[in-house]
């Protein structure tokens, strides 16, 4: 057993050296070698593993983009255009209730929040200045942004298997009796909802998160990317539960994105928000070597976050989305509705598990899902939490998903 191997059975994993040695590989290329040279068993092959929304962007971005065109012809600000985090400020105001929030020193425009998750590991790191060996916590399954950001500014990433006895979030209280780990965490990912099992986190696990974060002096890194899919109520935000302590957003930075609030994956907009003084730390690393929303999506974005009626429309689709899911998927899978998120965890362990039913489904029947294990590592107890489920985003038509949820039930039998 390897060095790496050994880490991993543990529920830890460290070096920058595992993401370049094959310890660490993204989930999608090891779907590739899972189904290289597999024939789709159908003639209309239904593709459900990349969570990238296709329904309708807002029909006025590319007038926006058009409006602010001459701007291409200059460096951008870092930080995003005074417009563009005043709309963010807003957006937060009516979303979250947070009205008090100021555009200048709690936000920053990122390019998308793939990146500013990613980053953020760096002064996370730094604060923990006296720390031998620092520790970046994560929910497990985890997205990638998360492991990259640990292992590449040179943490140990420790996994919080969340499962269905957990309510598939990390065991808070399990991690607060950890002192020896928390005495080293330099931060916590957690997101909500969850991706891919799309929990909620209630206001007390919020909380809760607060005052671990508070007490151990660690960064909470909240993932809110999926907030704005739901169909039923609005997730409760992070800022929201802050923004009522007498700490405020100390600890915290949240990370939000239009790729799926307004199905604009390749626009790269984000921003995050919350602890002024991390925030400005962060603030300058990212001018030293972040990439810059370009200027005519900064104005475009502005115009997104402050119009909600695209979002609603997206939200009626997904809606109809999950009614066929209700109908085609009750008494199959361990299937409940989701609380958010536009995504399906699936337990496939009546077949042998996410990998052999991954396998089925595309050779005999041509949906291409992804196994939950390549979107999780094995946690502390040694057990990967993925590996009896697959994951299906229901990003395609409603249509064509009800198609490929019939044939799931079809391959599943």
């Amino acid at each position: 057993m390897t060095k790496f191997a050994e880490r991993e059975s543990l529920g830890h994993i460290r070096g920058a050296a595992a993401l370049t040695n094959g310890t660490i590989r993204s989930p999608f290329t090891q779907l590739r070698e899972l189904l290289d040279g597999i024939t789709p068993g159908h003639a209309r092959p239904i593709e459900l593993t990349i969570g990238e929304p296709r329904e309708a962007m807002p029909d006025f971005i590319a007038a926006k983009i058009a409006e602010a065109a001459a701007s291409f012809g200059k460096y951008p600000p870092i930080k995003g255009s005074d417009e563009l985090r005043a709309a963010i400020a807003a957006w937060i105001g009516r979303r979250f209730a947070v009205h008090d929030i100021d555009p200048a020193t709690e936000i920053l425009a990122l390019n998308g929040s793939r990146e500013g998750l990613t980053l953020a590991c760096i002064p996370a790191v730094a604060r923990k200045r006296s720390v031998e060996n620092p520790a970046i916590v994560m929910c497990n399954p985890y997205y990638s942004a998360y492991i990259a950001g640990a292992l590449g500014c040179g943490a140990e990433a420790v996994f919080l298997n969340a499962t269905s006895e957990t309510g598939f979030l990390p065991d808070l209280d399990a991690l607060a009796a950890d002192t020896a780990l928390l005495a080293r965490a330099a931060a916590l990912f957690i997101g909500s909802p969850s991706n891919p099992q799309g929990a909620v986190a209630t206001p007390a696990y919020i909380g809760k998160a607060l005052v671990l974060a508070r007490r151990h002096d660690l960064m909470l890194f909240f993932d809110e990317c999926y907030s704005e899919i739901y169909t039923d109520a609005a997730p409760v935000g992070a800022l929201t539960v802050a923004a009522s302590t007498p700490e405020r957003f100390r600890n915290l930075v949240v990370f939000n994105s239009l790729s799926k609030r307004s199905n604009l994956p390749g626009m790269r907009s984000g921003f995050c928000a919350g602890d002024p003084t991390f925030l400005s730390a962060y603030g300058e690393i990212r001018n030293m070597c972040a990439p810059q929303v370009p200027g005519p999506i900064q104005h475009a974005s502005a115009a997104a976050w402050a119009d909600e009626a695209h979002v609603e429309a997206a939200r009626a689709v997904y809606r109809h989305k999950f009614a066929d899911a209700d109908s085609i998927l009750s008494g199959h899978f361990g299937y409940q509705r989701p609380a958010g998120g536009f995504c399906l965890w699936l337990d496939m362990s009546h077949v042998g598990g996410g990998a052999k039913a991954t396998v089925t489904l595309w050779k005999s029947f041509g949906v291409k899902v992804i196994p939950g294990a390549f979107l999780a590592q094995p946690g502390q107890d040694g057990r990967n939490p993925g590996d009896a489920y697959v994951r299906v985003a229901l990003v395609q038509p409603a249509d064509v998903v009800k198609e490929a949820l019939e044939r799931i039930v079809q391959g599943s039998a």
